[in-house]
């Protein structure tokens, strides 16, 4: 239960926090759906942590990004190294650079 909800915590952040890009689910989806029938989302989540993790690195955006489409990383049974992408969304929360 606190991973499914830390996932949907992420997934919605831009919906409950003001901001230059917020918008709903529906707009999320309208612009990441190309055609009505490829409607299928894919959630990758990292870093991946036990909930009594004492451990803490600060891992820089390209690691993130990294991260983020490994297999082990992703919430469904599939490796996004093996599939085909019409579009791609990342979400990054807190205090970060690219540099």
């Amino acid at each position: 239960n606190h991973l499914i909800s830390a996932v949907m915590s992420g997934v919605t952040c831009s919906l409950r926090f003001p901001g230059q890009l917020n918008a709903d689910l529906r707009k999320l989806a309208v612009n990441l759906i190309p055609f009505p029938r490829l409607h299928f989302f894919m959630v990758g989540f990292t870093p991946l942590t036990s909930r009594g993790s004492q451990q803490y690195r600060a891992l820089t955006v390209p690691e993130l990004t990294q991260q983020m489409w490994d297999a082990k990383n992703m919430m469904c049974a599939a490796d996004p190294r093996h599939g085909r992408y019409l579009t791609a969304a990342a979400q990054f929360r807190g205090r970060m650079s690219t540099k």
